[in-house]
């Protein structure tokens, strides 16, 4: 199967903590992405938002737009109000020839408040699934006539978290609902990522490939950290460098003949991961264990 890997911006500039890299010029972004290896890039919070800035942009680094990330609020408002924000984004990624839209449920979310523990991040009620699910899967269909997958980004502090909660997701929601695996984001939840690939493999419409430090990880637990505060502390890291089954995990979306992007997306402190080096060492780590995998 053939695939691009893609990076997103994180490694150089954070989205949550706009402080992180906040001095990082868009093009010493691109232009390391490039110098990495890399065919592609995801959205990040310095980028121009419609597609006749930014195809030039992208262009002189020959790069192309691999997704964006969304933030829906389908628990606290209509899908019809839903469709009506997501015009904007969705004209962006469909005017660059996205092939899907990183999409993640954000209401009473956590991830993004330094000062609130991991903990106290959202549930939701069992009377609210199958109209979630009902929800989710009618955004799946208007992203499809608009030539665009949703690709649903479980994460960290917010109510698609865990394992068990993404086997719920996809019971709920019809295939017009994709899923993104994000390798980092399932194992901090206590997630197996390969059980869950193998799961959900005709259902995997995007990876995001980031590796976890498990030392990092524990001591995170252990305290109850945020998001953010183990961000900082250095728990992702890019793959190859943490304790994520890589090799497993490419296997199981070989096998079920993947051929989307891979996305590089290790959010640290710049400052204390030099980009690019993170960059080099995740685009070489990946394409190895990618080609081991059968990709």
């Amino acid at each position: 199967m053939s695939v691009r890997i893609g990076i997103n911006p994180l490694t150089w500039t954070n989205d949550d903590m706009p402080e992180l890299g906040g001095d990082t010029p868009l093009e010493t972004c691109l232009k390391e992405a490039k110098q990495a290896g890399y065919a592609g890039v995801e959205l990040g919070n310095k980028f121009p938002r419609k597609a006749p800035e930014l195809r030039p942009i992208l262009a002189r680094h020959d790069l192309d737009l691999v997704s964006g990330w969304y933030s829906s609020r389908l628990l606290e408002r209509t899908v019809e109000a839903e469709k009506e924000a997501i015009v904007p984004h969705l004209t962006l990624l469909a005017d660059m020839n996205c092939p899907v839209m990183v999409y993640a449920e954000v209401s009473r979310c956590v991830h993004g408040e330094r000062k609130v523990p991991l903990s106290k991040r959202p549930v939701l009620a069992e009377s609210e699934w199958k109209e979630f699910g009902r929800r989710l899967t009618e955004m799946g269909r208007y992203l499809e006539r608009r030539g665009l997958r949703l690709a649903y980004h479980h994460h960290m502090g917010t109510v698609i978290e865990t394992e068990a909660e993404i086997d719920r997701l996809m019971a709920e929601t019809g295939p017009e609902v994709g899923l993104l695996l994000d390798t980092g984001h399932l194992t901090y939840a206590g997630g197996d990522p390969v059980a869950t690939a193998r799961r959900h493999a005709q259902r995997i419409v995007h990876v995001h490939c980031k590796d976890v430090r498990p030392a990092i990880l524990k001591a995170a637990r252990a305290r109850d950290a945020s998001f953010l505060d183990s961000v900082l502390d250095g728990v992702f890291t890019v793959p190859g460098d943490g304790c994520v089954e890589y090799r497993q995990v490419l296997k199981e979306v070989a096998e079920a003949g993947y051929n989307g992007w891979l996305v590089v997306e290790a959010e640290q402190d710049p400052a204390k991961a030099h980009p690019l080096t993170y960059a080099r060492m995740g685009f070489d780590n990946l394409s190895a264990l990618a080609r081991g995998a059968g990709l």
